[in-house]
């Protein structure tokens, strides 16, 4: 004679709490525990908020490829570049740097070397901070000018804002070196052209659409 066997009732499964950081501070990849909070959202980066800084998107043509951040007569630019899933690109794009500005020294700083002087732009010349920093298929170009080169109260600020940065990598192919598509807040991706405009280090693009 058989009996029926009584049905067990499931477990509840316990909610997961978010993983806690392995870092101590970013940059972050958006795919690795990081503390949760609200940033802006620009597609492929996510920026901490400061009511002190004015946040803006720098364009070429009709694609935003950076974004410049403006504090105390100073400037932050930030730009994220695909890159190759083996290795960095810092050391390739500070070569080329300095074939560009002989003058910039090296000097180790909160993200490690940089570099560091005045380069000519803008029909000028203007103190300037190069930091790189690689992530996972991803590199953060950061530039520096004004007194935030010098002045420890601005460039602090700066490197507080920088390590609560996410980079939004994504999943789909792209090119070594080209520009993480970049969006105004709350506007719908488009559609990728097939030629994506680079980015020159010493040329700041139009400042556009203040964030805040």
């Amino acid at each position: 004679m058989f009996r029926r066997r009584r049905r067990e009732q499931p477990e509840p499964v316990a909610e997961q709490e978010p993983a806690a950081p392995m870092r101590e501070s970013g940059p972050w990849d958006a795919d690795e525990p990081h503390p949760d909070h609200d940033r802006i959202d620009l597609g492929g980066l996510r920026l901490p908020h400061n009511p002190d800084f004015d946040v803006r998107l720098a364009s070429m043509g009709d694609q935003h490829v950076g974004v410049v951040v403006i504090y105390e007569e100073s400037t932050l630019q930030l730009q994220a570049l695909a890159a190759p899933r083996s290795s960095g690109l810092w050391d390739e794009v500070k070569t080329k740097i300095r074939a560009q500005a002989k003058d910039l020294e090296e000097r180790e700083g909160p993200f490690g070397t940089e570099l560091v002087g005045e380069i000519k732009a803008d029909g000028g010349v203007r103190p300037a901070r190069y930091l790189g920093i690689d992530g996972p298929r991803w590199f953060l170009l950061v530039v520096i000018s004004g007194k935030g080169t010098h002045d420890e109260a601005v460039s602090g600020a700066f490197v507080e804002f920088i390590k609560d940065v996410v980079v939004v990598r994504g999943d789909e192919p792209m090119a070594r070196e080209e520009p993480i598509p970049l969006r105004r807040p709350n506007e719908k991706a488009s559609d990728r052209p097939e030629d994506r405009p680079g980015f020159n280090p010493f040329k700041r693009g139009p400042e556009i659409s203040e964030i805040r």
